[in-house]
C-alpha cells in the first residue's frame, strides 16, 4: 500500500500556530495506473520501432533468401558450395523468424498456427544454442518421439524454447552446472492436474531444468512480469520470460516455475495437443513449384529486390517486366493494359503507395489481378482484403515456394492471403 500524506499548519489571527491538519490518501491504485500507462507507452514505442525494423530488414533479407534459393538450384547437391549456400539460406530464414518474433512481441504480427511437432523445434533450438554455451556446461535432453502435435506457430515456440534455455544458462553461467531439456506427453485428466488452470485433455509437457543459483521466493510471483529481472545489467532485459508467458497463453497453455535458492529451477510448459492430426498431416515444404508463361509487371523501388523477384519468376517460366518506379509502370500499363496478366507491387513506394497504385490500375482495367508485397504494414494487417483493390499480398522476405504458389493461385482465380 502506498500512502500520500499532506499536512497543513493552522495559525490564529496573530500568526501563532494552534493546530495541524493532516490528510492521508491511499494512492496505490493511482500509482499502479500510472505504471500501466507508462508501460503501454513503452510498448507503443517498441511497436513503432518494430514496424520500421521489420520493413527495412525484410527488404535486406529478401535478396539473400531469393538468391540463395536460385544458387542452390544451380549447384550440384553434393558439392561443398551447395552446403555453404544452404547455411546462408538457413541464416536468412532465421533472420526472417527473428523479425516475426519482434513483431509478435510488440503484437504487430498475425500468427500462423499449424500442426506442429515440438521435437523438431527443440532439435533446431538446441543445435543453435549449443554453439553459444561453453562446453563445460552440460546440456542433456530427453525428448519423447511419441509426444503428439500441437497447434502452434513454429517461430514463436522456437522463441519460447530459446528464452527458457537462455534463462537456464544465465543461472548456471557463473558457478557452473547443468541444463536438462525434457519433452513428454501428459494428461490433465488426473486427480491432481499439474496446473489448476489446465482444462482436461492431453498436453505436451516441456521442462527446462537447471542446477544454478535458483530464484528467491519473493521474486517468483514477479518472474513473468515485463521488465522484471534479477540478472545484472547486460545479462537480461526482463523481456524473455514475459514474452514466453504471453506466447504460451496465446497457445492455450500454461507455464509454471519451481525454484529454491542454491538448488536450481524447473520451468514447466504445458501446451494442448491436437486430437486427431497425425505427423503425416503436418506441414511439409514441397520442392515442386507451379509454373506458368503469363506476363507479369513487377514494381519495387529496391533494385536488389526487383532483381531477385525477376529471376525467381523467370525461373518459373513467366515473362517479367520490371520497374523501380510506379509512375513509369503506370504509364506503361496505361498504354497497353491488356498486355499484362498480373501485377506485383511493393507497398512502400516513394510517390504513391502500392495500394494507391493498385487502385489506379484497377480503374484502368477492373479485372487486372494485383499482388501487394510488404515488409510490414499495420494498415494492411487490420483491413479486409475484400475491400482492397488487390487479390493477395505477400510478406517479405518471400520464398520461391510462397511466391510460386501465390502467383499461380491468383492467376488461376483463387485469391489467397499470405
Amino acid at each position: 500500500m502506498i500512502i500520500n500524506c499532506r499536512t497543513k499548519l493552522i495559525r490564529d489571527e496573530s500568526g501563532d500556530p494552534v493546530s495541524m491538519v493532516g490528510i492521508s490518501t491511499d494512492v496505490t491504485e493511482q500509482k499502479r495506473l500510472s505504471e500501466f500507462v507508462q508501460h503501454a507507452q513503452k510498448m507503443e514505442s517498441i511497436g513503432n520501432l518494430a514496424g520500421g525494423i521489420a520493413h527495412d530488414f525484410n527488404n535486406i533479407l529478401f535478396p539473400i533468401l531469393g538468391m540463395s534459393e536460385l544458387l542452390l538450384e544451380d549447384m550440384p547437391a553434393d558439392s561443398l558450395e551447395h552446403e555453404k549456400i544452404r547455411h546462408i539460406l538457413k541464416a536468412a530464414e532465421r533472420g526472417s523468424n527473428l523479425v516475426q518474433q519482434i513483431l509478435a512481441f510488440s503484437r504487430l504480427s498475425e500468427h500462423k498456427m499449424i500442426p506442429l511437432g515440438i521435437q523438431q523445434v527443440l532439435k533446431e533450438a538446441l543445435a543453435l544454442i549449443r554453439s553459444s554455451i561453453p562446453t563445460n556446461i552440460e546440456i542433456s535432453q530427453n525428448i519423447s518421439k511419441n509426444c503428439g502435435l500441437i497447434n502452434g506457430d513454429p517461430s514463436q515456440i522456437h522463441q519460447v524454447v530459446m528464452n527458457l534455455i537462455t534463462n537456464a544458462y544465465h543461472a548456471v553461467e557463473e558457478n557452473g552446472g547443468s541444463i536438462a531439456v525434457n519433452l513428454r506427453e501428459i494428461s490433465s485428466e488426473l486427480e491432481n492436474p499439474p496446473m489448476p488452470s489446465l482444462r482436461p485433455g492431453r498436453y505436451a509437457n516441456l521442462s527446462v531444468l537447471d542446477t544454478g543459483c535458483g530464484i528467491d521466493p519473493d521474486h517468483l510471483e514477479k518472474i513473468f512480469e515485463p521488465y522484471f529481472t534479477t540478472k545484472p545489467q547486460g545479462k537480461g532485459t526482463g523481456f524473455g520470460l514475459a514474452v514466453a508467458y504471453g506466447i504460451i497463453k496465446e497457445h492455450g497453455g500454461g507455464i509454471r516455475v519451481q525454484s529454491e535458492p542454491g538448488k536450481g529451477s524447473v520451468f514447466d510448459v504445458y501446451l494442448p495437443l491436437l486430437k486427431t492430426v497425425s505427423e503425416d498431416e503436418s506441414v511439409v515444404i514441397s520442392q515442386k513449384f507451379p509454373t506458368g508463361t503469363e506476363r507479369i509487371l513487377i514494381v519495387d523501388d529496391e533494385n536488389a529486390v526487383i532483381q531477385v523477384e525477376k529471376q525467381l519468376l523467370e525461373r518459373l517460366g513467366y515473362v517479367v517486366i520490371p520497374f523501380t518506379d510506379n509512375e513509369g509502370a503506370l504509364s506503361t500499363f496505361s498504354s497497353a493494359p491488356d498486355n499484362f496478366d498480373l501485377v506485383i507491387t511493393d507497398m512502400a513506394m516513394p510517390k504513391m503507395t502500392g495500394l494507391e497504385f493498385a487502385g489506379k490500375l484497377v480503374s484502368i482495367r477492373p479485372d487486372i489481378p494485383v499482388i501487394l508485397c510488404t515488409g510490414f504494414s499495420e494498415r494492411i494487417r487490420e483491413r479486409n482484403i475484400k475491400h482492397l483493390p488487390i487479390k493477395a499480398f505477400l510478406k517479405k522476405p518471400i520464398s520461391k515456394a510462397h511466391l510460386a504458389n501465390t502467383v499461380r493461385d491468383v492467376l488461376d482465380g483463387k485469391p489467397r492471403m499470405a
